[in-house]
C-alpha cells in the first residue's frame, strides 16, 4: 500500500531541506563552481549537492553529483563496510547542516550508530559497538573542481581500521560499457558483477542479529566480496564521453573501484577510500573534476499524455525547460497522415513561471478534435506520438491492469499465460501464528499478545487462499487487500465494470491469462481478496495486521513467488538463521501477525461493506459473510480511531449499504470532525448524500465549497500540470490518483462545485505529463512509452508486469525530478497493492464515462 514504505524515510527528516523555486543560472554562465541560492554547489551543467536528502537506502543522500542535469553519483558518505546495502549500518545527522557562504564550504556532521534505527523502528538495523562522530565537508576547488574531506572526532579502535572508508556510488546504468582508467589500470564497467571474489578477514567484529548465511546481510567477519576492479590514486570514469567525464583523485591514500553489485543486486559502482589508522583532521582528501560541455544547456522536454486524449477533452502540453533559456519558440502540433507529419497548429506557448530547478510553458490545443494520430513540437524535440480519438480510454488503457496485473499479482494461484508461467503455486503453507512479541522487519510488529486463541508458533488454518503479492515483498497487508476489494467495488458500481478476460479456478488454485471462463473478472477479483481478508477474520475473530515471511532472507527474494516457500506446512528448513528474539526459525512458512488498530479496522470493514454490495446478485452467501464480519468488525472500532476520517469512510460505506438510521445518526454525530477535514472524509458522503439530513448537507456543502476553491486556486499555483506535486522521498505519482479518485467523488456529490480537470488531470500526469527528463507513463506496457524497468517480482530480470503503476518520477532534494531507467528504485519504480495500479484503472474508466464514445 502507498504509506508502507513512506514510514522508512520518517525518521531521518531532519535532513529535509525546503524546495524552492527558481531559475537564476544565468548569473553562472562564466563562473566555475559556486555556492548557488538553493545552498549547494553549482556551474553550468554541473550541481554537487551536500546531504540535502534524506534516504541513503534508496541511494539518495550525501555527496551527490548532477552532470548535465543528470544523477551520476550519490551517497557520498562515511560507512563501515565496502559494499553496504539496504540494511546496513546508516548514519545519522549529528547536529547542523553549515553553510559558510564565505568559502563555499558545505558541512554535515554525522554519527554512527542512528538510534532510531539501531533494533527498532520500521525496519530495525542492528549496529556494532562504534560510536563515531565525524564531519563532511565539501568546498570549491577552482574550476569544476570541489574538494571532498572527512574529519574524525577521535582515530578508529585498531579492529576498524580498514573497515570504514568514504564511499561515492557511481550510477551503473549509465556506465555500462563505458571506459575507466586508474593509474595505468583500464577497464569497462561490466553489465553483470564478475568474479573473482575474496573473503574479507575476520576483524573480530560483532555480528548483527538479522545476519544469515548469504542473506542480504552478512557477518563482517569472513564476509565474501567481490575483488576490487582497480586500486589506485587517480580515477577517471567515462574518459571517451565530455559529458560524462569524472575525474577523482585521492590526496590521502588508495582507491579502490569496487563493483557494489557482488554483495546486493541492487548494489551501485563505488569508489571507495579507506580511513587510516590514527586519522582525524583529514582524514580521507578528495579531489573530483566532472567534466562539462561548453555552453550545455539541458534540451526542452515535451511533457504529454502518452495514451492521448479524447477529442471533447482538455489538452495541454507541458514544456520543460533549462533554467538558463530565454528565448521562446513557437510550439506546433503535427498530425501523422499516410504521408508523414502535417502541421495542424503553430502558436505561441503560454509561461507558466518557475518551478523546481526549470522554467515551464503551457500549450493548449483543446481546440483539436479531429480523431487521428499527433505529435508536439518544440524547436528541434518532439513528443510521442499520441491519439486522439473518443475510444481513447476504451481499449488499450485500463485493461492491462484486470488482464495481467491483478492476475499475476495473486497469491496462493498458479498463474499461466498460454507457453508462461508467471509464477508457481506458491504459500499454500500459509500461516504460523507471529512470535509476541516482536518487532520484526518492514514495519510488522507483534505485540505481547496473539489476540486471538492461537499461541506463538500455532498454525492459523484457513489463510491458505486468496489475497495479492504486495510489489515485490510478497507480503499480505489487510489494508492492501481490502484496498483492491474496496476500489474493484467502485469500479463496478460506478462504471458497470463487467469483463472477462481470464479463467480463476479457486479449487484448483490457477488462473489462465487471456482464457475467458465467462463470469466477470472484476467479481472473481473481489472474491480472490475476501478469501484472505475474511479467511483471517474466520479464524482470529478479528482482521489480520497481515502476513509476512519470517526471514530477512526470504524477504529479499527476487523472482517469482512459488520459490519462496515449499507449500509444506511446518517443514523444517536448514538455514534461516534466527528470528529477531535469537530463536531459530524451523520452517519457512510466513507469519500472520495481529493488531489492535481501530483505524485500519474501520477501513477493513468499508471495504467488506462495499464487496456485500456488489456481490449480493452473484454470491449472495459470501455478500452476506462480508456485511456481518464489516458490521461486526466496525461495531468494535467506532469511537476508537485516532483518525476520524477513517470512521467516516467506514459509516459512508454502511450506510449505503444497509441505509441504517443508527448509522446516519453516528455519522451525522461526528459533523465537527467532517467539516474540520472536509478535504479528507467529504468525498466519502457522495453517495450517501440524499439519506442525510438537509441541514447537516447544507454544512458539508459550504466546507466543501471552500476546500474546492482552494483545488482550483492550488491547481493554477502547485505545479504546471495542474495536480500537487509534492513527494517526500516516494515518487508522487500514486497519491496523485488516490487524490484523483477522491476528486471524482467529490464532483459526483458535488457537480457544481467540483472541476472534472480535478481527476482528469491526475490521470495525466500518471500517464506522461509530469516533470523531468523522462516522461514514461507511469503504467507498465501502456501508452507510446512506459516505465517497463519497473521494481516488480521480476526487476532483476530488467522487466515489468504490464498494468502494474509505479510510484514514478521522484524528487532528488532539493530540486531535481528523476525516474530512472533502473528495476532497483522501489523509491520510483516499485508497484504496490492497494490502489496504486487500480486507482489509475478507476480514473481512466471515469475518463471514459467523461469523454468517451457517448459523448
Amino acid at each position: 500500500m502507498i504509506g508502507k514504505r513512506v514510514a522508512r524515510w520518517m525518521a531521518t527528516a531532519s535532513l529535509l531541506v525546503t524546495v524552492a523555486a527558481g531559475a537564476g543560472a544565468q548569473q553562472q554562465q562564466q563562473q566555475g563552481l559556486r555556492l548557488g541560492d538553493k545552498g549547494y554547489l553549482t556551474a553550468p551543467g554541473l550541481d554537487v549537492i551536500v546531504f540535502d536528502d534524506i534516504y541513503p537506502d534508496g541511494h539518495q543522500t550525501g555527496v551527490t553529483v548532477i552532470q548535465q542535469g543528470t544523477r551520476v553519483a550519490a551517497n557520498g558518505d562515511l560507512r563501515l563496510e565496502p559494499e553496504p546495502g539496504q540494511w546496513s549500518p546508516m548514519p545519522t545527522a549529528n547536529g547542523g547542516h553549515v553553510v559558510d557562504k564565505a568559502t563555499g564550504t558545505i558541512t554535515q556532521a554525522l554519527r554512527y550508530p542512528d538510534p532510531t534505527k539501531n533494533g527498532h523502528g520500521f525496519n530495525p538495523i542492528f549496529y556494532p559497538d562504534l560510536d563515531l562522530d565525524y564531519k563532511v565537508n565539501v568546498s570549491p576547488a577552482g574550476g569544476n573542481s570541489f574538494r571532498i574531506t572527512v574529519d574524525l572526532d577521535k582515530p578508529l579502535p585498531a579492529k576498524w581500521v580498514g573497515r570504514v572508508g568514504f564511499n561515492l556510488e557511481l550510477f551503473p546504468g549509465a556506465l555500462f560499457g563505458k571506459a575507466w582508467l586508474l593509474d595505468g589500470q583500464t577497464g569497462i564497467f561490466p553489465r553483470q558483477p564478475n568474479g573473482p571474489m575474496a573473503r574479507e578477514p575476520d576483524r573480530g567484529l560483532p555480528v548483527p542479529r538479522n545476519v544469515e548465511k548469504n542473506g542480504p546481510v552478512q557477518d563482517p567477519n569472513g564476509q565474501a566480496l567481490g575483488v576490487p576492479l582497480a586500486t589506485g590514486r587517480t580515477l577517471v570514469v567515462a574518459p571517451e564521453t565530455e559529458a560524462q567525464r569524472i575525474r577523482i583523485e585521492s590526496r590521502t591514500g588508495a582507491l579502490q573501484l569496487i563493483d557494489g553489485r557482488s554483495a546486493h543486486n541492487n548494489g551501485w559502482f563505488i569508489v571507495r577510500g579507506a580511513v587510516a589508522a590514527g586519522a582525524t583532521k583529514r582524514a580521507i582528501e578528495w579531489v573530483v573534476t566532472p567534466s562539462t560541455e561548453a555552453g550545455w544547456k539541458r534540451p526542452p522536454v515535451i511533457q504529454t499524455s502518452q495514451i492521448g486524449y479524447a477529442p471533447a477533452q482538455p489538452k495541454q502540453a507541458v514544456i520543460e525547460l533549462d533554467a538558463a533559456e530565454t528565448a521562446d519558440k513557437l510550439v506546433q502540433l503535427f498530425r501523422l497522415t499516410p504521408e508523414g507529419r502535417r502541421l495542424e497548429l503553430s502558436a505561441p506557448a503560454t509561461r507558466w513561471g518557475n518551478f523546481l530547478r526549470y522554467q515551464y510553458l503551457t500549450f493548449d490545443f483543446s481546440r483539436v478534435k479531429q480523431p487521428g494520430m499527433y505529435q508536439v513540437a518544440y524547436g528541434d524535440q518532439l513528443s510521442s506520438p499520441f491519439r486522439i480519438d473518443p475510444a481513447v480510454y476504451s481499449r488499450h488503457a485500463w485493461q492491462p491492469t484486470l488482464e495481467y496485473f491483478l492476475p499475476i499479482q495473486m497469491c496462493h494461484m498458479l498463474v499461466r499465460e498460454k507457453y508462461r508461467v508467471w509464477h508457481g503455486l506458491d504459500h499454500m503453507d500459509d500461516a504460523l501464528m507471529a512470535p509476541a512479541p516482536l518487532n520484526h522487519i518492514d514495519g510488522y510488529e507483534q505485540g505481547a499478545s496473539t489476540l486471538s486463541r492461537f499461541k506463538s508458533g500455532n498454525v492459523v488454518p484457513g489463510l491458505a487462499a486468496g489475497g495479492w503479492h504486495d510489489a515485490g515483498d510478497y507480503d499480505l497487508r489487510v489494508e492492501s487487500q481490502i484496498g483492491e476489494v474496496w476500489i474493484l467495488s467502485k469500479m463496478i458500481e460506478e462504471f458497470g465494470l463487467d469483463y472477462d478476460a481470464t479463467r480463476i479456478d479457486q479449487v484448483r488454485h490457477q488462473v489462465e491469462i487471456h482464457d475467458p471462463d465467462g463470469i466477470n473478472d472484476a467479481t472473481q477479483q473481489i472474491e480472490h481478496g475476501l478469501l484472505t481478508v475474511l479467511g483471517g477474520y474466520r479464524a482470529l475473530g478479528r482482521t489480520y495486521r497481515g502476513i509476512q515471511v519470517p526471514a530477512l532472507r526470504q524477504y529479499a527474494l527476487l523472482g517469482e513467488a512459488a520459490n519462496e516457500t515449499d507449500n509444506i506446512s511446518r517443514k523444517p528448513v536448514e538455514g534461516l538463521g534466527v528470528d529477531n528474539n535469537g530463536q531459530p526459525i524451523v520452517a519457512d512458512d510466513r507469519w500472520v501477525f495481529t493488531e489492535d488498530n481501530p483505524d485500519r479496522e474501520l477501513n477493513t470493514a468499508g471495504g467488506l461493506a462495499a464487496a456485500a454490495r456488489v456481490l449480493r446478485r452473484s454470491n449472495p452467501t459470501l455478500a452476506g459473510e462480508a456485511l456481518a464480519a464489516a458490521r461486526d468488525v466496525a461495531g468494535k472500532a467506532f469511537g476508537r480511531a485516532k483518525d476520524k476520517s477513517n470512521e467516516v469512510f467506514a459509516l459512508a460505506e454502511l450506510i449505503q449499504a444497509t441505509n441504517d438510521k443508527a448509522l446516519v445518526a453516528r455519522l451525522v454525530a461526528l459533523e465537527p470532525e467532517i467539516l474540520a477535514h472536509v478535504d479528507k472524509n467529504g468525498w466519502a458522503l457522495a453517495n450517501i448524500l440524499n439519506q442525510l439530513p438537509g441541514a447537516f448537507r447544507t454544512r458539508v456543502t459550504a466546507a466543501v465549497k471552500t476546500y474546492q476553491a482552494r483545488v482550483t486556486a492550488d491547481a493554477r499555483t502547485d505545479s504546471p500540470y495542474g495536480v500537487p506535486y509534492k513527494p517526500q522521498i516516494w515518487g508522487a505519482g500514486w497519491t496523485i490518483q488516490e487524490r484523483g479518485v477522491q476528486q471524482y467523488f467529490f464532483h459526483k456529490g458535488w457537480p457544481q462545485l467540483t472541476s472534472t480537470d480535478s481527476y482528469i488531470n491526475a490521470l495525466n500526469f500518471v500517464l506522461g505529463a509530469h516533470p523531468g527528463e523522462n516522461t514514461a507513463s507511469f503504467v507498465s506496457g501502456v501508452g507510446a512509452v512506459s516505465d517497463t524497468t519497473a521494481y516488480g517480482f521480476n526487476r532483476a530480470d530488467w522487466s515489468y508486469v504490464p498494468g502494474g503503476v509505479v510510484s514514478g518520477t521522484n524528487l532528488v532534494r532539493p530540486d531535481l525530478p528523476e525516474l530512472k531507467v533502473w528495476p532497483y528504485f522501489w523509491q520510483q519504480g516499485e508497484y504496490v497493492l492497494g490502489g496504486g495500479a487500480t486507482n489509475y484503472m478507476f480514473l481512466a474508466l471515469a475518463a471514459d464515462k467523461l469523454y468517451g464514445k457517448a459523448k
